[in-house]
């Protein structure tokens, strides 16, 4: 069954008096929402305890929680100790992750540096299979596991570099953030066909399972030469890509996966509207 919801807690939340993830699992659920991304963006500073407490909310609220993993994370970084700081951002994520009752996870890939591109992504591939084996033998292969396309020149993490990550492991399925595709690449989203040509080459790469079940983040997403700027919300006319033809081709194409608005400020007003463009 697909899934809508907001990445994170939303300016009406916080307006409405709350704070902290307290209240955030009945807040989408009053929504009519069934997804909440919960990011560990800047560490992951919970304990198993509260991660319990989270978890348990989520589940008596009926709304399928999957979290994001620090920003810091850099598989094709030189410093070794970052690297090894890296492996265990991830799997420190996925142990407190679980004990939410989260099914999946997200992770930034990596940063080109002063490497080139053929060079970054080749040591990707080899920390991303390092990876795998750490989280097989952590006991985490029972979860989705998400390498994200980036939004910048700088990053590793194009759609053809995601699906080949993804071929490493049965468990790496892809976050597609099609605003991060969109200001890569210049506004390249423009149609529905264009949605249908990520898609295609998707599911081409990875087959059926890997595109029903990947993970999604839309928002607008200001951009410049180098790429995404800032996150905006779907009341901005200027910059796309729009929801509108990204759910046309996720009808079309007959797809579920678990989408996240990653909208600043109006991420679960925006998952709404997603939502009901879907089952309109």
């Amino acid at each position: 069954m697909i899934k809508f919801g907001p990445s994170g807690n939303s300016e009406a939340y916080h307006a409405s008096g709350f704070s902290g993830s307290s209240h955030s699992a009945l807040w989408v659920k009053n929504m009519g929402l069934n997804a909440f991304e919960y990011s560990f963006g800047r560490g992951v500073n919970v304990s198993e305890q509260k991660a319990i407490e989270i978890g348990e909310s989520f589940k008596d609220a009926g709304v399928e929680i999957s979290v994001h993993c620090p920003y810091f994370i850099n598989f094709a970084g030189v410093d070794e100790q970052k690297v090894e700081n890296s492996y265990g951002y991830v799997l420190s994520s996925l142990k407190i992750g679980k004990l939410m009752g989260a099914k999946r996870a997200v992770f930034h890939p990596a940063a080109q540096g002063k490497l080139d591109r053929a060079e970054a992504v080749k040591l990707t591939i080899e920390r991303l299979k390092i990876l795998a084996d750490k989280i097989r033998e952590n006991g985490f292969d029972d979860m989705i596991i998400c390498p994200e396309t980036m939004g910048k020149s700088a990053q590793i993490g194009t759609v053809l570099e995601i699906v080949e990550f993804c071929k490493l492991a049965p468990f790496y399925y892809p976050c597609v953030d099609f605003g991060h595709v969109n200001s890569l690449w210049q506004g390249s989203l423009k149609s529905p066909n264009d949605y249908m040509d990520i898609f295609n080459t998707i599911e081409s790469g990875l087959g059926y399972d890997k595109l029903n079940n990947m993970h999604v983040h839309f928002s607008k997403i200001m951009y410049s030469g180098k790429g995404e700027v800032k996150h905006l919300t779907f009341e901005d006319s200027e910059y796309g890509p729009s929801p509108e033809d990204f759910i046309v081709a996720l009808k079309q194409k007959g797809i579920e996966p678990y989408v996240v608005s990653e909208s600043a400020g109006t991420q679960d007003i925006d998952a709404k509207y997603m939502q009901e463009l879907y089952f309109k």
